[in-house]
């Protein structure tokens, strides 16, 4: 199975398509980050890539489980997760 491109590389492709130095690319992806987490933390909850996908806060129910060790029933609490739902663009991209 082929590695996935690093983020230098990724800045590095990106750096030459647009003819930007590597160092304006990598400073657009720090700039991405701290834009998505701001976003998922407001009151909104979402943050959208156009073309590839969102990034949405969620709330998971309190449940029960087992331990898998001894077979023994635990509660597992609620709390807060972040998911990331890939667009229809992507998915149509890719798989087909």
């Amino acid at each position: 199975m082929a590695k996935p491109m690093s983020k230098s590389k990724i800045v590095a492709t990106l750096a030459e398509k647009m003819g930007t130095p590597k160092k304006l690319s990598a400073q657009f992806f720090d700039e991405l980050f701290k834009l998505a987490v701001k976003e998922c933390k407001g009151a909104a909850g979402k943050f959208v890539i156009p073309n590839i996908g969102r990034a949405v806060k969620a709330h998971r129910k309190a449940r029960m489980g087992r331990n898998p060790q001894t077979g023994e029933a635990i509660k597992i609490p609620a709390k807060r997760v972040l998911k990331f739902r890939i667009a229809k663009a992507m998915k149509d991209a890719v798989l087909k």
